[in-house]
């Protein structure tokens, strides 16, 4: 069948439509925006100078940083200049191309995410072996994996969007485009592909969340068999690590679970994940990590004596 698109532009409705009620949003979310870039890209310029965070750990929380910077960055700065906006348009082009970004990003993460359950796994329960097993090779080939990983997951989304056909209506009833409210725009059923998504994005964000807490549950137990300062400082790393993980995949499991024919679209869920989540996460690893914490101020007291001594 020949696909028929007579769309090339989409009209996006935005979280409010009061305009008043936009422009609070507007300077809420700006400078939430802009403590997620700024707070992630410390993090991955402080482990990349600091020689002290050269460890495993680091490079994965390097990564994980970045991807949040990107994730963010795909959504959040053109909805944020839509609260602006009288008419919220895209282009399908545009729309496919946010989508593609948004999940590429997003499965990179939770593939990060999962890298960094393994790298605490092996370091707590096979502290013999950890300098072995997690090389410095091995950790880049594990990183590199996650994002051939998101590319994969996204390409798919993408090879079963572009064939459906949209012939009108071209209103998108959210504040930026997935794929859920544009399978409602298609001018045919949208079922089999439904499935396709609920495979491809729903269960794999079950089946990863059930894995992460699996490995958790073996790591605490294996605690056991430690000293207490021992398992103060790995319950404090993990500790972050599991706050981070259920951040994530909480609202993703509750939006991606579910078919697109009985889906009821929750922005304010969309907003905790793709606003809020990217900037706690830099809160949650730095308040939680001593050594982190020393590097960052590290860092900061180099930055301030340069620019005092250029002065």
């Amino acid at each position: 069948m020949v696909s028929i698109n007579n769309v090339t532009e989409l009209i996006i409705t935005g979280l409010f439509q009061d305009p008043e009620v936009q422009k609070v949003c507007f300077a809420l979310f700006l400078p939430v925006y802009l403590a997620t870039v700024l707070g992630n890209g410390l993090i991955v310029v402080t482990v990349n100078i600091s020689k002290s965070l050269r460890s495993p750990m680091y490079i994965f929380l390097s990564s994980l940083s970045l991807v949040e910077i990107c994730y963010s960055s795909t959504v959040v700065p053109k909805f944020i200049t839509d609260l602006l906006a009288r008419v919220k348009t895209i282009s399908m082009k545009g729309c496919l191309a946010q989508i593609f970004f948004f999940h590429f990003f997003g499965v990179t993460e939770i593939l990060l995410l999962t890298v960094m359950a393994y790298d605490r796994y092996v370091a707590i329960c096979k502290p013999l072996y950890y300098t072995a097993i997690m090389s410095r090779s091995m950790c880049h080939h594990l990183v590199t994996g996650s994002w051939v990983g998101g590319f994969f997951h996204s390409i798919i989304q993408i090879f079963i969007t572009i064939p459906l056909p949209f012939c009108g209506p071209n209103v998108i009833d959210h504040y930026f485009c997935d794929l859920h409210p544009l399978f409602k725009l298609a001018c045919t059923d949208t079922f089999v592909v439904g499935v396709i998504m609920f495979v491809n994005s729903g269960l794999f964000s079950v089946f990863s969340f059930l894995f992460l807490v699996s490995s958790y549950v073996v790591i605490l137990f294996n605690l056991r068999n430690h000293s207490a300062e021992g398992r103060r400082k790995a319950l404090s790393t993990c500790a972050s690590h599991i706050m981070v993980v259920v951040l994530f995949f909480g609202p993703a499991i509750f939006l991606y679970l579910r078919p697109a024919s009985t889906y009821t679209e929750d922005k304010l869920v969309a907003v905790f994940y793709t606003v809020i989540t990217p900037m706690l996460n830099p809160i949650i690893y730095t308040l939680r990590n001593a050594e982190v914490k020393n590097a960052v101020k590290k860092l900061w007291g180099k930055l301030v004596n340069s620019s005092v001594e250029q002065n």
